[in-house]
Formats: C-alpha cells, structure tokens, sequence
C-alpha cells in the first residue's frame, strides 16, 4: 500500500497504461513481428503493468477507508477481499482516455463490493440494505442528532413501521461489526467523529495546518459528512470544497509532524 497520487502524478501514468494495453493486444500477433519490435512492445507492456501496479497500490488505502467506514476494522477478511476484488475490477475497466480519476472511479467499485459483503454477512435484502445505507448517511450527516423513528421516516420517505425496522437493522449491524473486529472495547473500533475524541496535540497542529478549513478537513477525514454536504454547508462547490482539502492533505503530510499524525490517524 502506497501514499495516494496527486491528481498530476495519476494523470502521467494514463498515457503509460495505454501503451503497455496497446503493445499487449499487438504481441498477440506474434507472427507477423520482428524480433526488434517485439521486444520494444514488450517493453511497452511491462512499464504499463508497471505503472498499473503503482495505480492500484496507491489507491489500496481507499478499501481501507471503507472497509473502516462500515464500522470495521481493516482485517475483515471478508470485507478486505471484496474491496481488493472491487479495486482490481475497477483497474480493468478504467479507461484513462475518459479523463477521469481512478480513485473516483474505484470508489464506486469498492463501495460495491464491500457493501454486497456486508450484506451478505448480515443476511439483508437489496431493499433492506439499501434503507440501512440512507440511515447511516443521515446520521453521519447529523452526528449530534439522536433521530426519532419519524423523523426517519420522513428524511427517508418512508413509513414510521419501515424506518422502526430499518433502524433495528442498522443496531443489529453495528452489534455485528463489533463482535466481528473481537475486541474488548466497543468504542475502540469507532472513528473518532468529535475533535474531543482526539489528543489535544493532535487537534492544535491541525487547526494550525488547515486554518479555517479545520472543521471540513475533520468532517470528511472521518466520514462524518460527505463531501458534497460538507460544500453545501460551506457554501461552495463541490470541486471547490475538494481543492481546500486537497491542499489540507498536503499541508499535513508535508509537516514536521507528519509521521507523528500518520502514526496517529494509522491507529484510528
């Protein structure tokens, strides 16, 4: 597993994979090559595996995230497969000519596959597992909120009875993350959704890296809000928000303390 690309460093390894995709579709043509040529293709197809293998592994840590995200530890066998399955399957089908990035683009992969594991663990329907995954998006998007089963209902469209079972599934779920990460202290595998939950040296060096984005950096470092709530309630875009946490990132891991605050989100 590998630090992430910047957007700049991704973009360079694009042109690389189509080649090396390119010279392994020709080297199918053994016949008709001379041995000149076959050699510089495959050249070709080993820098594009290459440079494919340095794609994936620096995007490994996306299955990380949510396999966490799921209230997991990263170590469910299970749920790591079927984040790597989605990863691989994303680096398959990924056209680089379409001009976008392979994370977003194995983000889509990744949350399918993990959650098709999670519900299959817990024995829930498509219907089912959808209305668990919109309650949790709304409580992330409300975390000091306890919600009523109306109000689910309501956020939720659906009725009071419904929003009652959803909301049982999803305790149930959250009761089977925790027996499943075996560990003595429940509260030990949460994510640290409050600034109160971390070190006070933590939160200082922080707020002194990212300024007055502190507040949004922490809410999608956690998962306590989307990236696209996290805008709205800013005011801005979208891609907007993204650059400003882009830069809170590289604020971060170009400070004296990086390795101290990578230790620290590494045990998180």
């Amino acid at each position: 597993m590998l630090a992430p690309l910047s957007p700049d460093a991704e973009r360079e390894l694009h042109p690389i994979i189509l080649r090396g995709r390119e010279a392994a579709d020709q080297l199918g043509d053994a016949d008709v090559l001379d041995r000149v040529e076959r050699r510089r293709l495959m050249r070709e197809r080993q820098l594009g595996q290459e440079a494919e293998s340095l794609l994936l592994r620096a995007t490994c840590g996306l299955v990380r995230t949510r396999v966490i995200e799921r209230g997991y530890r990263f170590g469910n066998e299970e749920l790591e497969a079927a984040g790597i399955e989605g990863l691989v399957n994303a680096l398959r089908r990924f056209d680089p000519e379409k001009s976008t990035r392979f994370s977003t683009y194995a983000n889509y992969w990744i949350m399918k596959l993990v959650n098709q594991a999670v519900q299959q663990q817990a024995g829930l329907s498509d219907g089912e597992m959808r209305r668990v995954l919109a309650l949790q998006k709304l409580e992330r998007s409300l975390p000091n909120k306890s919600l009523t089963k109306r109000e689910v209902a309501q956020h939720l469209g659906i009725s009071q009875l419904k929003a009652a079972e959803t909301m049982q599934m999803s305790r149930e779920l959250n009761s089977r993350r925790y027996e499943s990460a075996n560990v003595i202290d429940v509260a030990d595998v949460r994510q640290p959704s409050h600034t109160s939950d971390a070190p006070p040296w933590v939160i200082d060096e922080l707020r002194r890296l990212c300024g007055d984005d502190f507040d949004a950096f922490w809410q999608f470092t956690f998962k306590t809000m989307s990236m696209e709530e996290i805008a709205r309630a800013h005011g801005i875009s979208r891609q907007g928000m993204s650059k400003r946490i882009e830069r809170c990132r590289r604020a971060v891991r170009q400070s004296s303390e990086a390795l101290l605050l990578r230790r620290w989100f590494a045990q998180q």
